[in-house]
C-alpha cells in the first residue's frame, strides 16, 4: 500500500499520447520525463533503508472522510475511484503546514499471483496480497462487472478511504523521492510505502482480472487478448536515492 504526494499536473488527458503496458513500449520516447534519474517504482531493499527518527517528530496522520457518490472508472489502464470528499494527509515526511489531498485511488494487479504490485520489497512482488476478503473493497468489486470495458463508469453510494490503510496509526513505513508511475512520469513525487500490505481474497482479485482494456465491440490487434492486467511499470534504478524508514 502506498501514498504519494504529487507534483503539478501534466498534460490534459485528451492531449497526451497513447501509451500502454505492452512489452516493448518505450515510454521515454513519448514522455521525456520518463527518462529521468529518479523514476518510480523501485525495488525496496529493507536492509538498505535508513532509519530516520525525524519522520516521527510529527506523526503521519490521515484525515480521510467517507466519500458519498464516488465514481469508479475503467480507463483502459486501471480502475480509478474519484473522490469528491476532501480527505487529506499531513505529517511524517510531508512539508509542515501543508495538507496533501487524496484525489483518487488507482488499482494495479497481475494476471497471476506472482506479480501485480508496482513497487517490490526485497524483490518480492504482490498480486494484491492474498488472504481474507477485504470488506472495504466490497463496494468496488461488486460493481466491476458493470464497468468491464474501457470508458465505463459507475457511481457507488459510499466509499471509506480509511479502509485502504493497513495500520490506523501509520507507524511503519518507508519513504523515498520518485515519480509518477504512469505517463508523463513526472518527478518530484514523495512515495510513502507502508510496511504491512492489505489482504484481499482470491475471489476479489479475479473480479479485477475480468476487466478489459478496450471498448466493448472493438476489434483487437493480432496477439492482443484485451484483458486488463499486469498494469504495472517495471521497477526503475534507485540511482543515488536514499530510502528512509520510520521504524527500526
Amino acid at each position: 500500500m502506498a501514498e504519494r504526494s504529487l507534483p503539478a499536473p501534466g498534460p490534459r488527458r485528451e492531449d497526451a499520447p497513447e501509451w500502454g503496458y505492452e512489452e516493448g513500449v518505450e515510454w521515454g520516447l513519448l514522455f521525456p520525463e520518463a527518462n529521468g534519474d529518479y523514476q518510480s517504482p523501485i525495488n525496496l531493499n529493507s536492509r538498505e533503508a535508513r532509519y530516520d527518527p525525524a519522520l516521527l517528530e510529527v506523526r503521519l496522520a490521515p484525515n480521510y472522510v467517507v466519500c458519498r457518490d464516488c465514481e469508479v472508472i475503467n480507463d483502459g489502464h486501471a480502475i480509478q475511484i474519484l473522490l469528491k470528499s476532501k480527505s487529506v494527509l499531513i505529517g511524517g515526511p510531508l512539508p509542515r503546514g501543508h495538507e496533501f489531498e487524496l484525489h483518487d485511488v488507482r488499482f494495479h494487479w497481475g494476471r497471476e499471483n506472482q506479480r501485480g504490485s508496482e513497487h517490490t520489497v526485497n524483490f518480492k512482488a504482490f498480486p494484491m496480497e492474498i488472504g481474507k476478503e477485504h470488506v472495504g473493497l466490497k463496494a468496488v468489486t461488486e460493481i466491476l462487472q458493470d464497468i468491464q470495458y474501457k470508458g465505463k463508469s459507475k457511481t457507488i453510494p459510499c466509499f471509506n478511504p480509511n479502509s485502504l490503510l493497513p495500520d490506523p496509526l501509520l507507524r511503519d513505513y518507508w519513504v523515498y523521492e520518485g515519480s509518477l508511475t504512469i505517463p508523463p512520469c513526472s518527478e518530484g513525487v514523495t512515495w510513502i510505502l507502508f510496511r504491512y500490505p492489505l489482504t484481499v481474497s482470491q475471489v476479489q482479485i479475479e473480479e479485477f482480472r475480468r476487466l478489459r482494456t478496450h471498448v466493448k465491440g472493438a476489434e483487437l490487434l493480432e496477439g492482443c487478448d484485451g484483458i486488463l492486467g499486469d498494469n504495472f511499470r517495471p521497477t526503475q534504478p534507485l540511482s543515488d536515492r536514499v530510502i528512509r524508514a520510520a521504524f527500526q
